[in-house]
């Protein structure tokens, strides 16, 4: 597996639509041909449905690192498009949240960024599927649908980071609790029936929503899924559970059941759309998997984010 840096050929997708996409494509390709690169070209995507395609072309091109420019949606795509393959992939974060560059530790500056993927240490990260599709960070249904609906890129491009907790509120005042059968198909757990649900969420990734973590020891190599689900309760609950979603000890919460598990099957009674990086592309009911160790990254040489990268996962929930 090469180093970012010996790296001969480089392609670089940049989704233009994102939120900083369209000021970042030029000043990327520039900064990496000026660090040495020997082959550097470059993609613009200007509409979302022309994303896996493009990408789908640079990938063709036969590149050493593929980066990917744009939100956690345009990342968690391209990681599906290199998993299981020798590309490298670089992040560039481009848009509202960043979740996956906040695990990572890349900076949100373009020029940050592009310095680390020259510098940076080559890993190797686990990618979450949802009946197949990618998905990097965290994939859920209920309250988290809601707020992807309400978040236009209007309100994103006004309030940026800010625009998550807006949605949110407005999300919360909408929502209809639901029941999920929760399954375990490598029976690692019983399965669970639970009933006036707020969210499930199934995290590969550590953070989601703007900086929100899954769980205090969720990991992006640990090859395994964090897994909660939260039961409505009284506002007093909500309130209690909102100010731990920084750190991710909302999974302590009386009103939150948690367990990490490699498989899971989602049935629910209507069928629910699944969110997955922010992404509504699935529907239950749904299977779950982590693939171990799929995606090649660029990281920072200081990032503590594949703390395990390539050893076994830690102990049963």
């Amino acid at each position: 597996m090469l180093e970012a840096h010996e790296a001969r050929d480089v392609a670089v997708v940049v989704n233009t639509g994102s939120r900083r996409g369209a000021d970042a494509l030029a000043a990327t390709t520039e900064q990496l041909r000026a660090a040495g690169f020997p082959q550097v070209r470059a993609w613009a995507v200007e509409h979302g449905p022309d994303l896996p395609r493009v990408l789908d072309e640079a990938v063709a091109s036969g590149p050493d690192l593929l980066v990917a420019g744009g939100g956690d949606g345009t990342v968690s795509c391209a990681a599906g498009r290199v998993a299981g393959t020798p590309v490298v992939l670089g992040v560039l974060p481009l848009g509202t949240a960043n979740d996956f560059a906040r695990t990572l530790g890349i900076p949100a500056d373009v020029a940050g960024a592009v310095r680390e993927l020259v510098d940076g240490r080559v890993v190797d990260l686990d990618l979450g599927r949802v009946d197949g599709r990618p998905y990097l960070n965290v994939a859920s249904l209920g309250l988290s649908v809601g707020v992807t609906e309400k978040l236009s890129p209007r309100l994103k491009k006004r309030l940026g980071p800010l625009a998550y907790p807006v949605a949110t509120l407005r999300a919360y005042r909408a929502h209809e609790p639901f029941t999920a059968r929760l399954e375990f198909p490598e029976g690692d757990h019983e399965p669970v029936e639970l009933t006036d649900l707020m969210q499930v969420a199934v995290g590969n990734g550590r953070h989601y929503g703007g900086g929100n973590a899954v769980s205090p020891t969720a990991s992006l190599d640990d090859h395994r899924l964090d897994v909660y689900a939260v039961v409505r309760g009284r506002l007093r609950d909500h309130v209690s559970i909102a100010r731990t979603l920084r750190s991710g000890d909302l999974v302590q919460h009386e009103r939150v059941h948690h367990v990490t598990t490699r498989a899971l099957r989602v049935v629910t009674d209507p069928p629910l759309p699944v969110n997955l990086d922010g992404e509504v592309a699935a529907t239950t009911p749904a299977t779950f998997t982590v693939d171990r160790n799929a995606v090649h990254v660029v990281v920072p040489r200081a990032s503590d984010a594949a703390r395990l990268d390539g050893h076994g996962p830690r102990g049963p929930a």
